[in-house]
């Protein structure tokens, strides 16, 4: 059977919801086909479409007679597994909404949201979430209960908030045995105009922002997208992406529930690279630094190799850089290249391909930061069709797409079908479609703001070019001016750099300054392995960041990157920072952008160390931990020039 005779479209009215359509899917393939895979000790664990009904509502039913009720909020936190996806599916069957928090927000995040968004339940994994929960508990006084799923160092917890989620399907049960027809009622009484999720937006400048997204606006996203890229009932799709971003749950509830394709769960969040190769997914999305670490894998593993090894894959590049930018340009290839790629694919692409469990891969997308055109590039040499995809929690997820055979690396592509995308006079992106969210949760100044006159205001900068492609320059507020004022995206050096397997983040200064300068954090792994191999000893991140032989390796490679930019926008000067980057110190998002006002107050020395004469900068600082232990840090940094 042919896979376009698989897909078929579902009419998506104002009365569905996503329980109702989850309703239908779990009737139509019940347990002949498997809904969800987990894996635990080892094992793939599969999950029918029965077994997946029969939680959900074990859960509602329980729920309910913990007092939730339709439009109450039930806030969710921990890894991805099925239990997860079961306790939101519950929520909303009961009509209530679903609430999502990074499993690595510090104890002030999970307060903030929960109080601010009013949750009456909170479901989390273990001894963690519930040790979260039970910190916050007198702060937030609408929190009733805590249900937890798994039992590991739960025994001596007592605490009557707490609720384990065999518990609640047990009372599940009883409710059932009661009222059998309950579930299903309460699914049946379902609008598609009512709230279904509640998604907080990593401020990268303020407070997060609690959007709100109807079963409608979730459903046509999904639906348009599968306009473009269908998906179907035999695909694999790994869901190892924090449920609290939008593009996870785009793919497995929006897609998912509509396509009926088979999501995966990997074992532990560290073993999902591993996990994603023993799956094989037909359809997978991530964010650009998923990609990056990849190309870093295959670099390193390059530099490792034997010179046999090394030449066949730099020849086998070569072909496949070649094919792929024809194909940019939309020429057509010669039978000869067509021969040489084939050969390039069965002696190299294919087994890194396989190295990185896109052995199957049909659709492949990066979203929610700027990708950088040589890892684009990378991946359609090896064969991998990846495309950049735009759009933001308020949209529902996505709204612009790149199309299979007109992809320009430098653009996110066209609207979505029902999509339409603008640019105001003053540059800023704009775009209407009925997957546009409804507001801001108790923010009504912020809603307003961001909504008028049915368009959505995205606070990006962007143009759309002669071929009818985005581009995307950078959020409006972070553009700079260079010092010949011209207009340029940091965002565009940072990824640029970030290719260099030696460099794991980049954070680019030069707005109304008199030249560019950058502060660096070196791949402690990577550079670590590389010290090793010439036998310089070290003991510590600080330490190894600072030695001279790690300044030189990181200058080489701006230097590198140097010769492509006009020479007002070349890096001057570097710094190699002591530590990374990270969230839980305030200076990245829980979606890994860079805070950049917020970094340069805190790193206002070294900015202004960069700005002058000297050749090291003093820190005398203090660094968080995820536990909450604070380390105080003393070190000299050293400011390097780079020869232009």
């Amino acid at each position: 059977m042919s896979h376009a005779a698989e897909w078929k479209e579902i009419e998506i009215t104002k009365d569905l919801t996503i329980p109702k359509l989850f309703l239908q899917a779990a009737k139509k393939y019940w347990d002949r086909k498997v809904a969800m895979r987990e894996k635990e000790f080892g094992i793939w664990i599969p999950i029918t479409w029965k077994d997946y009904y029969e939680n959900v509502k074990r859960i509602a039913l329980g729920m309910v007679s913990l007092g939730l009720e339709r439009g109450d909020k039930v806030a969710m936190i921990g890894d991805n597994r099925p239990e997860a996806l079961w306790a939101e599916m519950a929520a909303m069957c009961v009509g209530a909404v679903g609430v999502w928090l990074f499993q690595d927000s510090l104890i002030d995040e999970v307060q903030y949201i929960i109080d601010h968004s009013d949750a009456k339940l909170m479901v989390g994994e273990g001894q963690e979430e519930v040790d979260k929960c039970l910190m916050i508990k007198e702060r937030c006084p609408k929190l009733k209960k805590m249900i937890w799923d798994d039992p590991k160092g739960m025994r001596g917890y007592d605490d009557p908030i707490l609720i384990s989620i065999k518990e609640v399907m047990k009372i599940g049960e009883e409710v059932d045995r009661k009222e059998p027809g309950l579930f299903e009622e309460m699914i049946a009484k379902g609008k598609g105009d009512e709230i279904c999720l509640l998604f907080y937006t990593s401020g990268t400048t303020a407070l997060p922002k609690g959007a709100l997204l109807t079963h409608y606006n979730m459903l046509t996203m999904g639906r348009n997208l599968m306009r473009v890229d269908p998906y179907f009932e035999t695909d694999d799709f790994v869901s190892y992406l924090p449920f609290a971003w939008i593009g996870e749950q785009m793919m497995s509830i929006s897609c998912g529930i509509q396509a009926g394709f088979t999501l995966n769960f990997p074992e532990e969040p560290e073993t999902a690279q591993e996990n994603i190769r023993e799956i094989g997914p037909h359809v997978m999305f991530a964010p650009p630094r998923v990609y990056e670490q990849m190309v870093r894998n295959v670099q390193v593993k390059y530099l490792d190799a034997s010179w046999s090894k090394r030449k066949a894959y730099e020849f086998a590049m070569k072909i496949g850089y070649h094919v792929a930018e024809l194909k940019f340009m939309k020429k057509p290839i010669p039978w000869y290249w067509k021969a040489l790629n084939a050969l390039a694919y069965l002696g190299v692409h294919k087994k890194l391909k396989d190295h990185l469990g896109l052995s199957r891969i049909r659709d492949t997308y990066t979203g929610g930061a700027a990708m950088g055109p040589d890892h684009f590039r990378f991946f359609h040499a090896i064969g991998v069709n990846l495309k950049q995809i735009y759009g933001q929690t308020e949209i529902a997820g996505i709204s612009v797409l790149h199309r299979d055979d007109d992809i320009k690396f430098d653009t996110v592509g066209k609207p979505i079908p029902e999509t339409e995308v603008k640019i105001t006079p003053e540059g800023e992106i704009i775009s209407r479609s009925p997957s546009v969210f409804q507001g801001y949760y108790k923010m009504p100044e912020e809603t307003a703001k961001a909504l008028r006159d049915g368009w959505l205001y995205s606070g990006d900068t962007g143009f759309i070019d002669t071929d009818g492609h985005l581009v995307v320059f950078d959020r409006t507020k972070d553009v700079m001016t260079l010092a010949d004022g011209t207009k340029f995206a940091p965002q565009y050096l940072e990824t640029r750099l970030k290719f260099s397997p030696y460099i794991k983040d980049v954070w680019a200064i030069g707005d109304h300054r008199p030249y560019v300068t950058a502060v660096i954090c070196i791949d402690y792994g990577v550079v670590g392995k590389w010290a090793e191999d010439r036998n310089i000893a070290y003991t510590s991140y600080p330490e190894l960041s600072q030695m001279p032989d790690v300044y030189e390796l990181v200058k080489k490679e701006i230097v590198k990157m140097n010769r492509d930019l006009p020479s007002v926008a070349r890096i001057k000067k570097f710094v190699n920072l002591y530590k990374e980057f990270d969230a839980d110190d305030d200076e990245l998002t829980r979606t890994r952008k860079l805070r950049r006002a917020f970094v340069e107050e805190r790193y206002k020395d070294i900015v202004n160390g960069l700005y002058s004469d000297t050749e090291n900068v003093h820190m005398d600082t203090n660094i968080t931990y995820e536990d909450g232990r604070v380390v105080h840090i003393k070190t000299d940094l050293k400011v390097m020039e780079v020869p232009q």
